[in-house]
């Protein structure tokens, strides 16, 4: 059975149309990267979690310090070139990405030094112009902005190819897991 991921596409309409919430991956695997690197806030089921939409909601809490409110639209289940399943839905909102707080994972660091280390789970948050979304975001998530697009209608932008306010919360206490979102 394939690994499982929920996550949520927050958008709000800007000068320029529709943007989109992405998070950068933490810690020293994804420091130099940028392009082709960013995601929507998600995350792996836990065992026995069966509700995407409750997954979904934990992840973008733990990723961002945020809980978010409002009515979730289903965008789909999008296979990864992992082979992992991610379910996303969308939400238009408000976050500030000033206000980021995000779980750690602790890791050996460097590789055989014996010294384990904590690093943010999500290093930085921004919103991004739903074009220039698609350059930052993993190439396996780009089929979610396209649904986004298409969800949000004539003011998002069409696929290249043819609200909820988040309110601050604590953070949650640490998971020690390795990287593999």
């Amino acid at each position: 059975m394939p690994r499982r991921s929920a996550g949520i596409a927050l958008y709000r309409r800007g000068p320029s149309g529709l943007e989109v919430l992405l998070v950068h991956p933490g810690g020293p695997f994804w420091a130099r990267r940028d392009e082709g690197a960013w995601s929507i806030p998600k995350g792996e089921y836990h065992d026995g979690e069966e509700e995407g939409r409750a997954a979904a909601l934990r992840e973008f809490a733990e990723e961002t310090g945020a809980r978010l409110k409002g009515r979730l639209e289903p965008l789909g289940s999008f296979r990864q070139p992992s082979g992992k399943i991610v379910s996303a839905w969308a939400l238009e909102g408000q976050f500030d990405p000033a206000r980021l707080r995000s779980n750690t994972f602790a890791m050996e660091w460097p590789p055989r030094s014996g010294v384990v280390r904590d690093f943010p789970e999500v290093d930085r948050a921004a919103w991004f112009p739903l074009a220039e979304a698609r350059r930052r975001i993993t190439k396996g998530q780009q089929p979610i902005l396209d649904a986004l697009a298409r969800l949000a209608g004539p003011a998002g932008e069409a696929p290249p190819d043819g609200g909820g306010a988040a309110a601050p919360r604590q953070p949650s206490p640490a998971r020690h897991r390795r990287p593999g979102r």
